[in-house]
């Protein structure tokens, strides 16, 4: 009889007797491809352990959102917060002084000066600059009414 074996990978020409023989390697390659799958599985499983433990030593920081209710917000900076992440998040960030594509705002206000443009720290410096942008920052003038660059302006301070 003829018999294709796997584990060889070349047909074998067999007797009746010598199928057991030819059954015993095909179980044995059975048995090396799970324990590969498991060696592979193995790997893949530590590489992303050692991925989380690299981002989580070079001090990824990602962090829960925080509700309003847990900033103390009231509902003008509530509503200025939702402007922010709108127009504003994807170049500032909000609770540090890291910088993004801008610079960072948490406490903007408590500053004397702004970073960047060394102008002082207060509100008509910065709704100028919210209004008409600067080098890279476009301007929201055209963009926000009035009140939501005073909802805005509000949640500016909270940070």
């Amino acid at each position: 009889m003829l018999y294709y074996c796997k584990g060889v990978g070349l047909p074998v020409l067999t007797d009746p007797g010598t199928t057991r023989r030819v059954r015993g390697l095909r179980q044995q390659s059975e048995k090396s491809v799970a324990i590969s799958r498991a060696q592979c599985l193995r790997g893949v499983f530590a590489a992303l352990v050692a991925w989380f433990s690299l981002a989580s030593i070079l001090g990824c920081d990602v962090q829960r959102r925080k509700s309003d209710a847990e900033l103390g917000l009231t509902a003008q900076q509530a509503a200025g917060r939702r402007i922010y992440e709108d127009h504003c998040a994807r170049c500032h960030e909000p609770y540090s002084t890291k910088d993004k594509k801008g610079p960072g705002l948490e406490g903007l206000f408590k500053r004397q000066y702004l970073a960047v443009s060394g102008l002082p720290a207060n509100d008509e410096r910065v709704l100028d600059i919210v209004s008409h942008g600067r080098k890279d920052m476009p301007g929201y003038s055209q963009v926000l009414t009035p009140p939501q660059m005073a909802d805005l302006l509000a949640y500016l301070h909270s940070l």
